[in-house]
């Protein structure tokens, strides 16, 4: 059977991952952590929200923070996925269309001052830009996680994450990395003993 060589293409990959990644703006990062800090202290709810890739490192952060920063805490971080509910966005869908499956959800929950962050790798994603606009008319505190020109997303949210790359695999994979990054400095820092 003939086998695939491969290896200057994985290297390829590698390589482009690496640029993207030694190019992120760390100071945009920071302010995340903070801002997330703030939504922990002020008992804030957080919601996240994508589609397919997108969606999955939403639901993922629901687990980083909810178990996995929350673990060793009395106070607990509250984290919610818009993409989770499989039931109610097949109802707003089928009800009023795809493009409100998240606003219309927000409306049910978000509260001044609670978090928002949607995840485009596009930017232009219809149902993530309504859903931002919807949050930051509520005094929400919105975040946006983008990729290739930053698209609508990156324009309207109060704080973007953009990876500057074409590339629709490379974008998603280090929207994962920094939202293991926000875990683990937050997980470390919210146990540190306060002087």
């Amino acid at each position: 059977m003939d086998s695939f060589d491969c290896k200057s293409d994985i290297k390829k990959y590698l390589r482009l991952l690496e640029k993207r990644m030694s190019a992120l703006n760390i100071k945009q990062i920071n302010q995340i952590v903070n801002i997330l800090k703030s939504a922990y202290d002020n008992e804030r709810t957080i919601f996240t929200m994508g589609n397919g890739g997108s969606g999955t490192t939403a639901s993922h952060i629901v687990c980083d923070f909810n178990r996995g920063v929350s673990a060793n805490l009395v106070k607990k971080f509250k984290v919610v996925c818009l993409n989770d509910n499989v039931s109610s966005m097949s109802a707003i869908a089928n009800d009023m269309g795809y493009n409100v499956i998240f606003e219309e959800q927000l409306k049910n929950f978000l509260q001044p001052g609670d978090v928002v962050i949607g995840i485009s790798a596009s930017g232009n994603s219809r149902n993530i830009i309504k859903a931002i606009q919807y949050a930051n008319k509520q005094g929400a505190v919105t975040v946006g996680f983008c990729g290739f020109d930053g698209g609508k997303l990156k324009k309207i949210v109060k704080y973007p994450i953009h990876i500057k790359t074409n590339d629709m695999k490379i974008a998603e994979d280090i929207h994962s990395i920094i939202s293991h990054i926000l875990m683990k400095i937050l997980s470390t820092q919210l146990l540190k003993p306060r002087k």
